[in-house]
C-alpha cells in the first residue's frame, strides 16, 4: 500500500507546521499524514465504517493518499489502487468532458437541446439507460432545455423516475426556474452527445480524461480485470452488497474509480488542464441559487429568501459556496452501500477526497474534511441533512 504521494521534504514540513496551527489560523491549515493516519481509523470506527480511501491535493498537487480498513466481508485490505464506487462523483468528470466540447465549438451551453437531435425528443424508443423519453409527449417545455440548465440541475427534471409516483418522467417545473438535483437531466445530456453529436461518451472519456490523467482503473462499466481488487459496499445496517456489475455507460452514476485516480483527476482539474481559463472558472461559478434547505428530496418546498444561505449555488457539475476561508466547490457522491465526497478551496488548491465502501462513513465526513483543511464552510447540513 502506498500511503503518500509527491511529498518532499519541505512540504512535510509545511504540513507539520500548519496542523499545530490553532483553527483561528484556518487559512493556514493542512493536517500532516501522520495526524491523518490516526484521525482516520478513529472516524471510521466511531460510525463502523468498514472502509475509507482518503486523498489530499494540495496546490494542485496529490501530497497525501492511503486507503484504510477492508474492502469485503473476506476481510482483505482497502487499498489505495481499490476500485470503489464512484456514484455521482461521475458527474464533475462528465461535467469536465462536456466543457471541452464547449471550448472545441461542438456544443453551446446555452442552446436549447432540440438544435442537437434529429427528432424531437419525446419520439426516441426507450433505450437503456436512459429514462422513456416518450413520457414528456405533449409537455413541449423539453425544448427550452440547455446543456447549461442539465449541468447545473435546473432543467425540472427528477433525479430518478423510477422514484417518481407513476414511475414516470416529467418536468416539475420550467426549465431554468431553479434547482432540483437531477441525475435524469446529467443522462439526458449524454444522450444528446451520443445521439445529436455522434460521440461514444464512454470512450470519450476514456480518450480525454482517463488517459490524459493516467486513471488507469477507472472507467463507465464494469471492467472483468478489477474483479481480484474491488470493494463490496455496506448498507446503514452493515449489511455488504456485492460491487455492482454495470454493463451501460451512465454519465450520471456508473463509473468505478479508485481513490488515486480520482486524486489525479482533481489535481488536474484544480490546475485547469485540458480546459480553457474561461470553461474551467465556469464549472466552479455560480450558474443559478439553491433554495431549497436540503438537497434531497430532489422537489421540496424553497425556503423563504431571509432564510436562504447565499453563498450556496449550483455550479457546472459541482455545488459551490463561501466559507471562513473563501469560496470552496464540491460534490457528494451517495448510493445506499457507498459514500463519497470531494471538498476544494478556491483560493489555496487544497482539496480532500473520501471515497467509502460503507455509507455510514458520510456521518464521519464533515469532521475528517475540518480536521485535514480547517474549518470551510462546505454545506454538510444541505447535502445530508440536518
Amino acid at each position: 500500500m502506498r500511503s503518500h504521494l509527491v511529498l518532499t521534504v519541505v512540504t512535510l514540513a509545511g504540513l507539520l507546521t500548519a496542523c499545530a496551527q490553532t483553527p483561528d489560523n484556518a487559512a493556514a491549515h493542512l493536517a500532516a499524514p501522520v495526524a491523518i493516519d490516526t484521525m482516520v481509523p478513529g472516524a471510521m470506527a466511531q460510525v463502523h465504517a468498514k472502509g475509507m480511501a482518503v486523498a489530499v491535493i494540495d496546490a494542485g498537487r496529490v501530497v497525501y493518499v492511503r486507503a484504510f480498513g477492508r474492502r469485503n466481508e473476506a476481510g482483505e485490505p482497502l487499498r489505495d489502487d481499490t476500485v470503489m464506487v464512484a456514484a455521482s462523483l461521475t458527474k464533475p468528470v462528465f461535467a469536465y468532458l462536456v466543457m471541452q466540447l464547449a471550448d472545441e465549438g461542438r456544443i453551446d451551453l446555452d442552446a436549447p437541446i432540440s438544435r442537437y437531435l434529429t427528432q424531437p425528443l419525446p419520439s426516441y424508443p426507450p433505450q437503456r439507460p436512459y429514462p422513456v423519453w416518450n413520457d414528456l409527449f405533449g409537455d413541449e417545455r423539453w425544448r427550452a432545455i440547455t446543456p447549461r440548465m442539465l449541468l447545473s440541475h435546473r432543467s425540472g427534471l427528477p433525479n430518478v423516475p423510477a422514484l417518481e409516483p407513476d414511475g414516470k418522467l416529467r418536468l416539475h417545473f420550467d426549465p431554468g426556474a431553479r434547482f432540483a438535483y437531477s441525475g435524469a437531466g446529467i443522462n439526458l445530456l449524454q444522450f444528446v452527445l451520443e445521439r445529436g453529436l455522434g460521440l461514444d461518451v464512454d470512450a470519450e472519456l476514456r480518450r480525454r480524461v482517463f488517459q490524459r490523467f493516467e486513471m488507469r482503473h477507472t472507467s463507465l462499466t464494469w471492467q472483468q480485470g478489477s474483479a481480484d481488487n474491488q470493494a463490496d459496499g455496506y448498507t446503514s445496517t452493515g449489511e455488504p452488497r456485492p460491487h455492482p456489475r454495470r454493463q451501460r455507460a451512465a454519465a450520471a452514476s456508473s463509473m468505478d474509480t479508485t481513490v488515486e485516480d480520482y486524486a489525479r483527476f482533481v489535481a488536474g482539474f484544480v490546475l485547469g488542464e485540458g480546459l480553457s481559463a474561461t470553461s474551467r472558472s465556469a464549472m466552479t461559478s455560480p450558474q443559478g441559487p439553491i433554495t431549497t434547505a436540503t438537497e434531497f428530496p430532489t422537489f421540496q418546498a424553497e425556503v423563504p429568501t431571509e432564510r436562504r444561505r447565499t453563498h450556496l449555488a449550483a455550479g457546472l457539475g459541482l455545488v459551490v459556496f463561501d466559507g471562513p476561508q473563501g469560496p470552496g466547490f464540491f460534490k457528494g457522491g451517495h448510493e445506499d452501500y457507498a459514500g463519497n465526497t470531494w471538498v476544494c478551496l478556491a483560493r489555496s488548491a487544497r482539496c480532500v477526497v473520501l471515497l467509502s465502501n460503507d455509507v455510514r462513513a458520510e456521518k464521519a465526513f464533515p469532521g475528517i474534511v475540518a480536521s485535514i483543511l480547517g474549518e470551510t464552510g462546505a454545506p454538510w447540513h444541505w447535502e445530508y441533512g440536518p
